[in-house]
């Protein structure tokens, strides 16, 4: 089992699930614990890349256990994130 922890540094990275399906954009991290907007403006994504997006009342809350891996420019869920 991978330790994938998120740091405020992997905001702006895409999200997506098991099967590749993108389902958002990390928007958020606060105490290892990721937000993700699921469907992001221009505004949000830029924001998010510089690191000064918040999370709205749209956003789902990620944890560590639900992380497959994370690259340069995404995070990889074990399962599914619906929205």
């Amino acid at each position: 089992m991978t330790e994938e922890t998120l740091t405020k540094a992997d905001e702006g990275k895409r999200v997506l699930n098991a099967d590749g399906t993108e389902v958002g954009l990390l928007v958020d991290v606060h105490d290892n614990r990721g937000y993700v907007e699921p469907d992001p403006g221009i505004t949000v994504t830029i924001k998010a890349k510089l690191g000064w997006a918040t999370k709205s009342e749209d956003a789902h809350p990620l944890d560590e256990g639900s992380i497959q891996s994370i690259t340069d420019d995404a995070v990889y869920l074990r399962g599914t994130l619906t929205h």
